[in-house]
């Protein structure tokens, strides 16, 4: 849903406040409104989050959600900002966010993002081929695509300015990352969360 503020720079964006909680995408100078996450994309992140922390990830590093990244526009019809399912900061980014946890381009990328994906083609799409051109060209070094339907994990490490597959994960396999080797995960543990995975998880 469009609301106004036609021909915002992302700048004039990043001061514009409406009194509320709302998420915006900056589109062509245009704000677009967020719907909600669905409950399965938030206890998938939510998830993460615990394995992350209890494996030594500091807490305030780990952000599911909440965490604004600004991105190159690549494509006209590319959104100027994202907000991923999760995203892992570098220390340094605790002084740059203090007023607004919004990770703009004159900041380091953060160390990973991740998205779960949502039911649809336009979704697939989005974080199989936009995000990922745009987390690319950010210079992420990590992006992971966590995806439901399918029931695989695939991890995407940057390597010469493109994203190459460290791996697609799925069942019992544990999920590699070049940043956090030895973290003790598997594709079967992010999915078994699911109700219909697992009838009996209160």
């Amino acid at each position: 849903m469009a609301v106004a503020g036609s021909g915002l720079t992302f700048q004039e964006y990043l001061e514009w406040v409406d009194g509320s909680d709302n998420r915006y995408q900056l589109v062509q100078g245009e704000l677009i409104k967020l719907p909600p996450e669905s409950e399965l994309n938030n206890s998938i992140a939510n998830y993460l989050f615990l394995v992350l922390v209890n494996a030594g990830v500091p807490l305030r590093l780990v952000h599911p959600h909440t965490c604004e990244l600004q991105v190159p526009i690549i494509h006209p019809s590319d959104p100027a900002n994202r907000y991923p399912d999760l995203v892992v900061l570098c220390e340094e980014h605790l002084q740059l966010v203090q007023r607004r946890l919004t990770i703009t381009l004159d900041m380091p990328p953060p160390r990973l993002v991740v998205e779960v994906v949502s039911p649809g083609d336009t979704n697939r799409q989005r974080d199989y081929q936009s995000k990922r051109s745009q987390y690319c060209k950010r210079e992420i070094p990590e992006y992971w695509i966590i995806d439901p339907e399918t029931a695989v994990v695939t991890v995407l490490r940057l390597e010469s300015q493109q994203y190459v597959e460290l791996g697609v994960y799925r069942g019992s396999d544990r999920v590699q990352s070049s940043l956090f080797p030895n973290l003790p995960l598997s594709a079967a543990a992010i999915f078994a969360i699911q109700p219909e995975s697992n009838p009996n998880h209160l």
